[in-house]
């Protein structure tokens, strides 16, 4: 089946180049940190997780929410997610692999890794979402493959795969909270150290991932006359709803017992993400201000066109709220999440931390892997539905 990747038009193979392009470039700067550290990157002792653990922590999400589709599907029999299932499903497989692949460029020397297989330790949450992300990866890598190739041969799905598929429901969950179990088992981070870091992960994982689907459906059908139908997407178009509305209430419980408790420790990371914190010296540091008070915008722009049904139902205004619902999850649970766990730092000073342009470039060609990773699998796809329903696409 993979071979259909290797057909397609004009359109196709020009985001194909240019998508090696940018990996390219990332690829070059990759080689410049691997041979001179990470010192070229903006972390430092204090600030050791950055833009690329920002990355892999929101891509968890995004490879989670593909229960969002699977769930209805498989186990309560909604067949009208019939279409949209398998790009759900493989949403999923590039966002494993950058996943993996962030962590792989935040090491020093990349290598070490093989110490999480070498030495496995049950007590080290690294191990368990290594496990987790990894067997997710091959849990959707079989399901739809099987479930592809079973359509493409108009034949029902072999029996063997059904377990597969109810074993991967739990197993999405599990992985993004296995993520949350690394934050907030970190008892001198304040900021992480809450119990509803898992839900709250999981409320934001099942909004911005199928935000994005929502946004692939309609890009698809535009590009290619591939039409999942209007009912799947304001069904998934609810699901967002619901699971922003509770994020956003999670959230600001956060902030209440934070600012109601009145503890220095726990307000102070809130004071420099929404207002700036002075160092020591006094010199104010707010470079995540503009960003964060941008995505709260976002938030409460997304709930006002997806709570009100006949603005939800306008699909110019629901491409919006998607795309509103995906940018403000990117920056909250991304760099505003993972540096405002580090400053201030236990002995409560304030460490500026800014990405480089290496670390931005590397940090753009692994997403530029994730899409051209999801480019071929959904080339694949439409390619053998043309197949199997020639008249309603064209080339």
């Amino acid at each position: 089946m993979i071979e259909k990747a290797l057909e397609g038009g004009k359109k196709y193979w020009t985001l194909i180049f240019v998508l090696l392009g940018i990996i390219g470039i990332g690829v070059i700067a990759y080689l410049k940190q691997f041979n001179e550290g990470l010192t070229i990157t903006g972390l430092s002792r204090d600030v050791s997780w950055g833009l690329y653990i920002a990355q892999f922590t929101f891509l968890v999400g995004v490879a989670a929410s593909a229960v969002m589709v699977v769930l209805p599907y498989y186990l309560h029999n909604y067949k009208q997610f019939g279409k949209i299932t398998i790009l759900g499903e493989f949403i999923a497989i590039p966002a494993c692999i950058m996943c993996m692949t962030f962590i792989f460029v935040d090491m020093g020397q990349p290598l070490r890794i093989l110490n999480v297989f070498l030495h496995p330790s049950p007590h080290s949450m690294m191990f368990w979402d290594t496990v987790v992300l990894f067997g997710y990866l091959v849990l959707n890598l079989v399901i739809g493959w099987v479930t592809l190739g079973s359509e493409t041969k108009g034949i029902a799905p072999p029996k063997w795969i059904k377990p597969i598929i109810i074993i991967s429901i739990p197993w999405a969950v599990s992985i993004h909270t296995v993520t949350a179990f690394l934050y907030a088992g970190l008892a001198a981070r304040p900021f992480w150290m809450t119990a509803v870091l898992a839900p709250r992960f999981l409320a934001s994982a099942f909004a911005a991932g199928p935000a994005l689907l929502i946004l692939l459906c309609l890009i698809l059908r535009k590009h290619t006359k591939f039409d999942v139908g209007r009912e799947p997407i304001q069904k998934l178009a609810v699901i967002v709803t619901y699971a922003m509305c509770i994020n956003v209430f999670l959230i600001l419980m956060e902030v209440f017992t934070a600012v109601y408790s009145g503890i220095p420790e726990h307000i102070d990371h809130l004071k420099f993400l929404f207002c700036g914190l002075r160092d020591a010296e006094g010199v104010m540091h707010a470079s995540l201000v503009p960003w964060m008070w941008t995505s709260s915008i976002l938030a409460i722009i997304s709930l006002i066109l997806l709570l009100v049904p006949k603005f939800r139902a306008r699909e110019g205004l629901l491409v919006f709220a998607c795309l509103a619902v995906f940018f403000s999850l990117w920056i909250d649970k991304g760099m505003g999440m993972i540096i405002a766990g580090f400053t201030p730092n236990p002995m409560h000073n304030v460490i500026h931390y800014m990405p480089t342009l290496p670390e931005s470039l590397i940090t753009l060609a692994v997403w530029g892997i994730g899409a051209l990773i999801l480019t071929i699998l959904y080339k694949v796809v439409l390619s053998l539905r043309k197949q199997v329903e020639p008249t309603r696409y064209k080339d």
